[in-house]
């Protein structure tokens, strides 16, 4: 059974830094792209990062400069570094991984397995 599990999130001041991290198991991952999704209240989910098996990362506008995404394949982690946090990062944070064949890194249909979620909330 393949599961991926969040962990890092957590209360954090304004210009603060966390590092959300994303066990993987029961599938190694390596071959395939993994991910960092976020949904605030009220909005829709949305892409925030991804690294594909080679390590080429891909950002989001608003979080790039601010946001690394890395993985180490032989823990079968990925990894979410977020500094100069902003309130407007304040949302629930998913780990996806594996995009289906033919779709899209940005897009959340795309991906095959999903984490249950960290809350990441940033005070003002």
């Amino acid at each position: 059974q393949v599961q991926l599990v969040e962990s890092g999130g957590g209360l954090v001041q304004a210009g603060g830094s966390l590092r959300l991290s994303c066990a993987a198991s029961g599938r190694t991952f390596s071959r395939y792209a993994m991910a960092w999704f976020r949904q605030a209240p009220g909005k829709e989910r949305e892409f925030v990062s991804a690294i594909n098996w080679s390590g080429t990362t891909y950002y989001a506008a608003s979080v790039k400069g601010r946001f690394t995404i890395s993985r180490d394949n032989a823990k079968n982690t990925a990894y979410l570094q977020m500094n100069s946090l902003k309130p407007e990062d304040t949302a629930i944070y998913y780990c996806a991984a594996e995009v289906r064949s033919g779709g899209s890194l940005y897009s959340s249909i795309s991906y095959n397995y999903w984490g249950q979620g960290t809350q990441v909330t940033v005070s003002s």
